[in-house]
């Protein structure tokens, strides 16, 4: 009893999945417009059903015609069935195009609400970086490949969510429709045995619930496997995609490194693990379907071989014997639906899966293990006071703890140490989006508005150069004549003229020159508290030494201060207090302040 009670626990558990992915949409504020789509889609498929009753009464008269050689019944029968099958196509298209157009609105919404949820709250970053420390703990990892979650696991889910259960209403619904017709078409099947004779009435609907269910069980256990198939070649197929962007994206470097032998080794092994998945997944479709043709081939004939004798006896006639055909026909489609769809149900069953994970990492964000970065409130807006703050690695071990340190207006900190101590993750604590820290930080209250990180490697849209300078504000807050005089103070003349060009920047621009576009940021929207982290690292000290001046005349503007994590001995130059990071064994490590010679 132990086995399908888990089953049926596993069945319920899934089906609660499913329903948790679809009411959203259905209770959200599209509910009336997506409620009434699915109201329409329901009321014509019953309709469809209802015609199909029609086209069954149909046969009878028409091929009784036939076989009395009523030349007027034959006419005018092929007139009704032209007015049949015209509402009939009626029907079709506008299910059709109803079932289209909510799958499009669901997957519209669904997308809007996955994208509002990623990125939320830096949750984009957050999951990847809790990617890294579950596979350090060796907990199991959250969801890889969001953009397949995003762009690919959305479009399967609502197409197949729709298609699959209106297949199912439509099914359930012809099978009522047709089983009472095949119940008294079909007669009462005597046999004798043992001296006793036994009278089976509706033979024809007995048959086909017994070869239905046959047909349903082994179809399950022929294509079982085709579940975890489905779900890792979808993994496989956006791990291989994934692999692919990144070669392009870091085209230079590879082609500089001479990578090229082993990025097509790693495409290579990629490609080969999604084709061997896929060879597993054709071979367990090819034994699936070699069994649902033969199921499939063997029910056209098995409604005539069984009515054969009635038939042949004179008991019914031509006409009968093909309304028989045609109800046991829907009858066996309606109780086949599941062996007819099971190849598909198991890819949705695999999208479902991946979506609910997905849905899963972010209620685990919300929790996380340890508490993030929270301000213990707003300073007197002249320094940012950190009272305490311990930031660990993913996983838990500790990395810095510091406490007692302030940096005021008028301030330029420079951050020393050796690379690997954490002085880029210090920042990612103090912009609060480092999950593993705990922290009693004091910030002037318009920190959130007025501060700035320049990253090593910025961010760049691909798109014109005036949406890139001003990201990630619109570009149209800024005059052009603003934008050009940032591009001009950060070194970039060349660039004040082509503010709408559009180029993919991130890739066209030299290193040197994207770290001055980033800079041109700052110059264009004037923080008060700048962070630098190595965003100078590609430039010449001429060129360093040019725009650090400015950026430290820029803050005092605006009564602010400037935080640089450098290791050229030159940069100390524009700074008048220094953070050293020593090594501190039983905390992880910890800040010493020094002032500067």
């Amino acid at each position: 009893m132990h086995e399908p009670l888990t089953r049926l626990a596993r069945f319920r558990q899934f089906t609660a999945k499913v329903w948790a992915l679809t009411l959203p949409y259905f209770q959200s504020d599209e509910k009336w417009r997506a409620r009434a789509l699915l109201a329409a889609i329901v009321v014509l498929n019953l309709a469809a059903v209802y015609m199909l009753v029609l086209i069954n009464e149909w046969n009878r008269v028409f091929y009784d015609a036939l076989q009395n050689r009523d030349a007027p019944v034959f006419w005018r029968e092929l007139g009704r069935f032209a007015y049949l099958a015209f509402g009939f196509i009626v029907i079709a298209v506008y299910r059709f195009y109803l079932t289209q157009l909510l799958e499009l609105r669901w997957r519209a919404w669904m997308t809007a609400y996955y994208l509002d949820r990623w990125l939320a709250n830096k949750a984009f970053y957050q999951l990847e970086l809790a990617r890294y420390a579950r596979t350090v703990d060796g907990q199991e990892a959250p969801p890889d490949n969001p953009d397949q979650r995003i762009a690919e696991d959305i479009r399967l889910f609502t197409s197949d969510t729709v298609s699959l259960s209106m297949g199912l209403l439509n099914a359930v619904v012809t099978l009522v429709s047709f089983v009472g017709i095949l119940w008294v078409l079909s007669g009462s099947f005597t046999f004798s045995a043992g001296g006793d004779t036994f009278t089976i009435p509706g033979f024809m609907v007995w048959m086909a619930v017994l070869y239905c269910l046959l047909g349903s069980v082994l179809t399950h256990y022929i294509g079982r496997p085709l579940i975890g198939l489905n779900f890792r070649q979808q993994r496989l197929e956006a791990d291989f995609r994934h692999h692919l962007v990144r070669v392009r994206e870091y085209s230079e470097s590879i082609a500089l490194d001479r990578g090229e032998p082993v990025e097509r080794q790693q495409l290579g092994g990629r490609f080969g693990e999604v084709l061997g998945n896929y060879l597993q997944l054709i071979k367990a479709q090819k034994r699936l379907t070699w069994f649902t043709a033969g199921f499939g081939q063997a029910a056209v004939v098995f409604p005539f071989i069984v009515a054969a004798p009635r038939y042949f006896s004179g008991a019914i006639q031509l006409g009968e014997l093909m309304q028989i055909a045609s109800a046991f026909g829907r009858v066996q489609d309606s109780l086949s639906w599941f062996v007819d769809n099971y190849d598909r149900l198991a890819s949705w069953r695999a999208t479902t899966d991946r979506l609910t994970s997905f849905e899963d990492s972010f209620s685990a964000l919300q929790t996380p293990s340890s508490p993030q970065v929270q301000p213990a409130g707003a300073s007197d807006g002249a320094h940012l006071s950190i009272d305490e703050l311990n930031v660990a690695l993913p996983g838990g071990a500790p990395l810095l703890a510091l406490a007692g340190l302030q940096v005021a207006a008028g301030d330029s900190v420079l951050v020393k140490g050796p690379s690997g101590r954490g002085k880029s993750t210090l920042f990612r604590a103090l912009a609060g989006i480092w999950p593993w820290a705990r922290s009693l930080v004091r910030v002037p209250a318009d920190f959130g508005e007025r501060a700035q990180f320049l990253p090593q490697r910025p961010y760049f849209p691909n798109g014109a150069l005036r949406h890139a300078l001003a990201y990630p504000a619109p570009s149209e807050r800024y005059t052009d004549d603003a934008l050009r005089q940032a591009l001009r103070d950060a070194l970039l003349p060349q660039l004040a003229e082509r503010l709408d060009d559009e180029d993919a920047w991130g890739q066209k621009l030299s290193g040197g020159e994207q770290q001055r576009l980033a800079i041109a940021r700052a110059f264009l929207k004037q923080p008060r508290w700048l962070f630098v982290d190595e965003a100078t690292s590609a430039l010449d000290e001429t060129a360093e030494r040019t725009l650090y001046e400015r950026l430290q005349a820029m803050v005092a503007r605006q009564n602010g201060a400037l935080v640089s994590i450098a290791h050229r001995p030159s940069v100390a130059a524009f700074h008048n207090r220094q953070w050293t990071l020593e090594p501190h064994e039983a905390e992880g490590a910890r800040f010493q302040v020094n002032h500067a010679a």
